[in-house]
């Protein structure tokens, strides 16, 4: 079978497989034996270059001794491998997409995010993170815990010795939205004012007086790598969707550039947030903490 450019399909699949294997003590060489495969089949399906039939990979699988949910979610990867983009419906539930998307944010080298609405993921308070699930209210409560730590492990991410470039651009509405009250929200904007200094990171507000603008369609984020190809995520309430042909790469990429130039420069960006924290937060969050007392 030919080799062809991994989707991202095809590297979950063969990042799942891996662990698999790591789980039942096998290196490559060992499964390759246990499967009577050539060491550079073995290869090729880990790193996602070529696709795993149904058949083979409930066969490592077996090797391995996966059962049950993760049998399940492998298996599922093996359905169209070879085309591009990615849509998973996870309902109400942890969504397993999460972990796709944490494992390439990890093996990003720039990650680029428009917010409309919403303090990016990757920026937020455990406070914040904790008020926006609860306040949705479409979590059920015995998963809130595990999602507000899921999110805060994301942030991981800049403490990487080589640490993506990650440009944030970021709408007035979403520094407006009074998530959790005053008081978390005066923590919040002051921890995007902590983390706006570091080099690795570039926050760029988009006021709202600049009307309409590139990405006013919806929020998204696009990762770059090193060795594979660039991926666009978008998020809804039921569905994730990964994007990776080339076209839709490039309509974002025009999207980003747009707001480039629509969006305020970094230094006005911070003083930008500032003034809101002040304009918003500083009486009423002296007043709660009096209230406390």
């Amino acid at each position: 079978m030919k080799d062809r450019e991994p989707t991202i399909r095809s590297r979950t699949l063969g990042d799942g497989l891996r662990q698999a294997m790591k789980y039942a003590g096998f290196n490559a060489a060992e499964m390759a034996h246990q499967l009577g495969w050539s060491p550079s089949r073995v290869s090729r399906i880990l790193s996602g270059k070529r696709g795993g039939s149904s058949v083979d990979v409930a066969t490592f699988l077996a090797v391995c001794g996966i059962r049950g949910e993760e049998r399940d979610r492998l298996m599922t990867l093996t359905l169209d491998q070879n085309d591009p983009g990615w849509l998973q419906n996870h309902g109400a539930r942890l969504p397993t997409q999460l972990l796709t998307l944490i494992d390439h944010e990890t093996k990003a080298q720039k990650i680029s995010q428009l917010e409309l609405n919403l303090i990016p993921g990757l920026l937020q308070t455990g406070e914040y993170a904790r008020c926006l699930i609860e306040e949705a209210g479409t979590t059920p409560p015995g998963e809130i815990d595990a999602r507000v730590a899921a999110r805060l492990g994301r942030k991981n991410v800049f403490s990487r010795r080589q640490a993506p470039l990650c440009i944030f651009y970021v709408h007035e509405f979403a520094l407006r939205l009074p998530v959790g009250g005053p008081v978390v929200m005066s923590g919040q904007l002051h921890e995007l004012l902590k983390v706006s200094v570091r080099p690795s990171i570039m926050l760029r507000i988009v006021p709202a007086a600049r009307g309409a603008h590139a990405g006013i369609n919806g929020s998204f984020q696009l990762l770059e790598f090193r060795n594979i190809k660039p991926v666009v995520y978008l998020e809804s309430e039921t569905s994730s969707l990964f994007l990776e042909r080339p076209v839709e790469i490039d309509s974002y990429r025009t999207i980003l550039s747009a707001l480039d130039a629509t969006a305020l420069p970094e230094g006005q960006s911070r003083e930008f947030i500032a003034g809101l924290a002040m304009e918003l937060y500083s009486d009423r969050e002296a007043n709660d903490h009096l209230a406390e007392e």
